[in-house]
């Protein structure tokens, strides 16, 4: 694809290894093998690792296991760079084998503290490992602290920072009862939905428990013609820090998602679908049960008779009202759990439900992804005077082409490596994009060649 060429480097000279085959990692090998790098395609198995490297320029796959240090070390040493796209659990071994050969690495994952940990062996090693250069994070790094390091720049304050983030399927696409499709594995999207939350609001540090995270869900105005709700993600307590914003009161990063989402959610939490508890009659056997056994189990219902099984449902959870109790069963329903249908077993009802989810919400032909990134920063200038500021990135995916997260993902990793390569990004250590010197040629390079930006305005 002519708009992912790039003459960044001239020569064929450098090489990288490319770990993984996630549909992000085709973006970032196709940029990198037009631009004349030679990339190794790496996955435990080699049928995947061709499938990734078919028509990609100066591409060539191999079957590789990380776990075996010797075969990683020996791949680690043919090349300049390497690109670790596989399970964040990994990078670590990754990491030291890199520290091992004297290679630089790239990763589109939050610096965990395994990997924190070996900072200071790859500065003795002398290598850069580039970190959390994705969208979520990635991107939003790049234009928070734009905006901030300006405001402080000219002597104000950031009093508030929110910030959400969304991987959607475009609005027409969302035709479901929960409004989202997976492009990706449904599990880590359904667990997720379960990690308790901790953030800055007003001053304080408020905490919310994994099961009522649902329950904190509230409308997000961004723009008039998207009905979105927000909820916070994870822990945003150390971005006070990370962020140089001792001053803000309120920090919380969330996530988005359509209106409805979350009460769905909320209700599989409630009624036992979300668990990860292993049980008999969910193991895989030749004649798996139906729907409404299965159902009837994890609910302890007097029967798997439709009635018998609403009325559990309606015991172990709250609907705000009628309507709201009709748009959730007619959802359940749709899922099929009160179907006469087999399950696929997988262990426990977590896994269970996602066999099923997995194959009524994927993206159909000619649908299109969509992913929504905002900033919202409430200013204090230097003369005592405020203002909202909004740093916001809407994408949509290319039905015959890439999908809108792949392409966020993809692209600002191969600029990083690229920009390691060339020697723009040269700080040694475990890194990420907290710093003007790496985060402004990475900003004007994703801006310039691909189009890739937050568009800022001032709201009030």
């Amino acid at each position: 694809m002519s708009q992912f060429l790039s003459s960044i480097i001239p020569t064929g000279s450098k090489k990288v290894l490319l770990l993984g085959a996630g549909f992000v990692t085709r973006p970032t090998a196709e940029i990198l093998g037009e631009s004349g790098v030679g990339v190794t395609v790496a996955c435990r198995t080699l049928e995947s690792a061709k499938k990734l490297a078919h028509g990609i320029k100066n591409a060539h796959p191999i079957s590789l296991d990380v776990t075996k240090a010797d075969a990683l070390d020996a791949e680690v040493a043919k090349v300049d760079v390497v690109i670790s796209l596989i399970p964040y659990t990994y990078h670590a071994t990754v990491i030291k084998s890199a520290i091992r050969e004297k290679k630089n690495v790239v990763t589109t994952s939050y610096v965990s503290p395994a990997m924190m940990e070996l900072d200071k062996e790859a500065k003795e090693a002398g290598i850069t490992v580039m970190n959390e250069i994705g969208l979520d994070p990635g991107i939003d790094h790049l234009y928070a602290l734009k905006t901030i390091n300006e405001v402080h720049d000219a002597g104000g304050k950031i009093k508030s920072f929110l910030s959400y983030c969304g991987g959607l399927p475009a609005p027409e696409a969302s035709n479901n009862p929960l409004g989202y499709k997976f492009s990706w594995s449904s599990r880590g999207v359904l667990l997720a939905l379960r990690n308790a939350a901790k953030f800055y609001k007003d001053g304080k540090v408020e905490e919310v428990p994994g099961p009522e995270l649902m329950g904190t869900a509230k409308p997000y105005f961004i723009y008039p013609g998207f009905a979105f709700v927000a909820y916070p993600n994870r822990d945003s307590t150390p971005y006070k820090e990370r962020y140089n914003i001792p001053e803000a009161d309120t920090i919380i990063r969330g996530t988005l998602r359509y209106q409805g989402f979350p009460e769905f959610v909320r209700v599989l939490v409630d009624i036992g679908f979300l668990s990860e508890d292993s049980h008999d009659f969910l193991q895989p056997s030749a004649n798996p049960p139906t729907w409404k056994e299965v159902t009837q189990k994890v609910l302890s219902a007097t029967s798997g008779k439709e009635s018998d099984l609403v009325w559990a449902i309606s015991s172990k959870t709250k609907f705000t009202d009628t309507a709201e109790k009709e748009r959730i069963l007619a959802g359940l329903r749709w899922i099929g759990l009160f179907s006469s249908d087999p399950i696929t077993p997988r262990g426990t009802p977590l896994d269970t439900l996602c066999a099923t989810l997995e194959q009524k919400m994927q993206y159909g032909p000619g649908e299109r992804d969509m992913v929504m990134l905002q900033h919202k920063f409430l200013i204090e200038k230097a003369d005592g005077s405020t203002e909202t500021r909004t740093s916001t990135l809407v994408e949509y995916g290319d039905p015959q082409g890439y999908s809108a997260m792949a392409r966020l993902v993809g692209v600002p990793c191969a600029v990083a490596v690229q920009q390691v390569l060339n020697g723009t990004i040269k700080d040694k250590g475990i890194l990420a994009p907290m710093d003007p010197k790496i985060n402004d040629p990475l900003i004007k390079e994703l801006r310039e060649k691909y189009g890739i930006e937050c568009k800022e305005q001032v709201e009030a």
